[in-house]
């Protein structure tokens, strides 16, 4: 039994965005926040999500220009770190995470605390002008902020995905409302994810290599 269906990956993948443009109201965002925006409702298939985007103001340019100036990606999981393609782009970025760090599990254990949350110390070396993506942990979101907020280096960007049931909306909400303002772009309440940070990095490598419009 044959069945009907569409096989071909470059249709599929022109089809799967036009329907998302055509589906939402894009007029609300820059240019540069509705490449994003679209991108993440690509990655979880829920235009609904559109109202619930965050954009800090100039946030998106600013990651994009950092990502063309050869800056890293900081990663709180491996998911994120594996979705990141950007090959396409003709960027090399190094995509860095900690979760292998020999000292962490240590850290946590005396910080009473994820190994997530535990390796944002260990980012400070390489955090200044990053683009930081957060797709799993609200303890590492909640870290970070503490992390600048007491005086580590103000990344480019951070792209706060984390999801959850607990401290997830939380730790996004404390995002936006952070003092001193740290750009971000984010998905305000439980929904989030790895795919979906990796997206938004994707769409931002786009951006900075001058990639066309989908």
């Amino acid at each position: 039994m044959r069945l009907d269906y569409l096989k071909d990956p470059a249709t599929i993948y022109r089809l799967s965005f036009e329907t998302v443009r055509r589906e939402v109201d894009l007029s609300g965002f820059t240019a540069e926040e509705a490449e994003v925006a679209v991108r993440l409702i690509h990655a979880c298939g829920m235009p609904e999500i559109l109202g619930h985007l965050k954009f800090s103001a100039g946030a998106i340019a600013a990651a994009a220009a950092a990502l063309a100036a050869g800056a890293p990606v900081l990663c709180d999981c491996r998911m994120v770190a594996a979705g990141i393609s950007l090959g396409a782009t003709g960027l090399t970025n190094p995509i860095l995470g900690f979760l292998d760090h020999p000292e962490l599990a240590g850290r946590a254990k005396a910080g009473n605390t994820t190994r997530s949350a535990a390796q944002v110390p260990l980012w400070r070396d390489h955090q200044a002008g990053a683009v930081i993506a957060i797709g799993n942990a609200p303890t590492a979101l909640f870290r970070l902020i503490e992390e600048i907020q007491a005086g580590a280096p103000m990344p480019a960007a951070v792209l706060g995905f984390p999801v959850g049931f607990v401290g997830a909306a939380e730790s996004k909400q404390t995002l936006v409302d952070a003092t001193p303002e740290i750009p971000h772009a984010t998905l305000l309440g439980r929904r989030g994810g790895s795919a979906m940070a990796a997206a938004a990095v994707n769409a931002i490598a786009r951006i900075a290599a001058g990639s066309d419009q989908i």
